[in-house]
């Protein structure tokens, strides 16, 4: 009877656990939802981006060939002051120079004088000519040129009297004497000023740097494979870092040789804006070339080995293409028959031979309008 009644127990606690053991459930195939875009060869105009900052196109960096105290102007000699073409920049004093100056004239002036009377009576015919110099000899003017030499006695005449000689020394004393002003030779503004009024000038001292604020120039790189695609005079699309302002200018020169290191020729784009200011970082768009039958997708859609995802009943399938332009965020392909459907956003863990379901943002907006005109017409 026990032995009976163990098995017995035996036998009943296998039924109790055996009606606990549950069936392990069927996992369900999970269909993600896709974003497609049917494929339509057509041109597409390669832009090459490019960037760099902002420089003046005429820049004037100033320099002292003389030495003298720095004389106060109509203008303070400040960063930001502007100028009009022949306004004065610096003036340095200049007394003792231009009286040395004047002394070299008045030589100059006694030695045509006393050679008059030695005209007078041996060469009558050049005599008026020379009394004519003398009258337009004005000593607060620049020196006037001698007379044309009409013959050989002339000339000896004159050589012999040491007047070429004076009259050269004057013009490269009076020469010397208009670098004690510097002038501004185009409308512009002082971007660095190194010296104040009342400052001892040396030769040679930098004195500042003063540019034209109508013409800018933004140095650019571009690859060696697209030397041939740029053109002088050709228009280019400039935008700020924020891409809240945009700006047009053109290719005014491309550097004939190849950077060695980089690869890439230097080309200059010249722009021109008044809000426009030096060294402002903007970013250019050139147009290179334009490529037929090509299509344009993002980036993160090429998959490694020039590849991308495409539909095909519901399935997705991988084929080959060819990459001919990237840039930042686009990528230009070929090789992508007409009307092929791909995929226009990318898929985390996406595989040939994937099951998806294509998103059909058209359909489910009609269904939206429908059930609001249904319940219009009820509310009526």
């Amino acid at each position: 009877m026990g032995l009976l009644l163990i098995l017995g127990a035996i036998f009943f606690a296998n039924k109790i656990i055996d009606s606990k053991t549950r069936p392990k459930p069927k996992p369900t195939k999970v269909v993600k939802t896709v974003f497609v875009d049917t494929v339509h060869n057509e041109t597409i105009a390669i832009k090459i981006a490019a960037n760099g900052n902002v420089t003046a196109k005429r820049r004037l960096e100033l320099y002292s060939e003389v030495q003298g105290i720095f004389k106060g102007g109509a203008k303070l000699f400040k960063t930001g002051q502007k100028y009009r073409r022949g306004q004065a920049l610096i003036r340095i004093d200049a007394s003792e120079y231009y009286a040395s100056v004047q002394s070299a004239k008045s030589n100059l002036y006694n030695l045509v004088t006393s050679i008059m009377p030695d005209l007078r009576l041996d060469y009558p015919e050049i005599y008026e000519k020379w009394q004519t110099y003398l009258n337009t000899f004005d000593m607060n003017k620049a020196t006037p040129k001698l007379p044309e030499i009409t013959s050989e006695k002339e000339k000896y005449f004159i050589t012999g009297r040491n007047i070429y000689t004076t009259y050269y020394n004057v013009k490269n004393l009076e020469q010397r004497l208009a670098k004690y002003t510097i002038s501004a030779p185009f409308d512009g503004v002082l971007t660095e000023a190194l010296v104040n009024e009342g400052t001892l000038i040396r030769q040679g001292q930098k004195l500042g740097e003063y540019i034209d604020t109508d013409v800018y120039e933004m140095e650019v790189a571009i690859g060696k494979e697209y030397a041939d695609l740029l053109r002088i005079n050709e228009s280019v699309e400039l935008t700020n870092l924020n891409k809240t302002k945009t700006y047009t200018g053109k290719v005014s020169r491309i550097n004939g040789s190849v950077n060695q290191a980089t690869q890439t020729i230097t080309a200059f784009i010249e722009v021109q804006d008044p809000l426009l200011k030096e060294g402002i970082y903007l970013e250019a768009n050139l147009d290179a070339k334009k490529e037929e039958n090509a299509i344009e997708i993002d980036r993160n859609l090429l998959q490694e080995g020039n590849k991308i995802f495409v539909v095909r009943d519901s399935i997705l399938d991988i084929v080959d293409v060819n990459p001919i332009y990237f840039s930042d965020k686009k990528v230009v392909l070929k090789g992508v028959p007409n009307e092929t459907i791909i995929l226009s956003k990318n898929v985390p863990g996406a595989y040939a031979g994937m099951l998806i379901k294509i998103y059909e943002e058209k359909k489910k907006n009609s269904n939206v309008l429908s059930k609001t005109s249904a319940n219009i017409i009820k509310k009526q």
